[in-house]
């Protein structure tokens, strides 16, 4: 069983920073990649950014790259997306993903959470 549960999300100003948590149950989130994904309204769901089993390996999103960073507790079973700089087009909902693997995947699975809004304003 997988269960992921986002927080953190909220009203921010461009220019603003974010820090979203993703709490997963079980021991076996250690043993997989993670990842986060946002939807805005109209549009598909994208890839955001992507962090492997151990954490020694990340993935971004073009239109993230040098603003956001994923990181993981192993201990808490928690991966993190913290966002600065934020603007406006980041404006979404973001859901944590279970990879299928170890390794980090732009490709989700069906293991979501409940997703967090994030809203920013110009």
């Amino acid at each position: 069983q997988v269960q992921l549960v986002e927080s953190g999300g909220g009203l921010v100003q461009a220019g603003g920073s974010l820090r979203l948590s993703c709490a997963a149950s079980g021991r076996t989130f250690s043993f997989y990649a993670m990842g986060w994904f946002r939807q805005a309204p109209g549009k598909e769901r994208e890839f955001v950014a992507g962090i492997n089993w151990s954490g020694s390996s990340t993935h971004y999103a073009d239109s993230v790259k040098g603003r956001f960073t994923i990181s993981r507790d192993s201990a808490k079973n928690t991966v993190y997306l913290q966002m600065n700089s934020l603007k406006p087009e980041d404006t979404a909902i973001y859901y944590c993903n279970r990879a299928p693997g170890v390794e980090v995947a732009t490709t989700p699975t069906s293991y979501w959470g409940q997703g967090t809004q994030v809203t920013v304003s110009s």
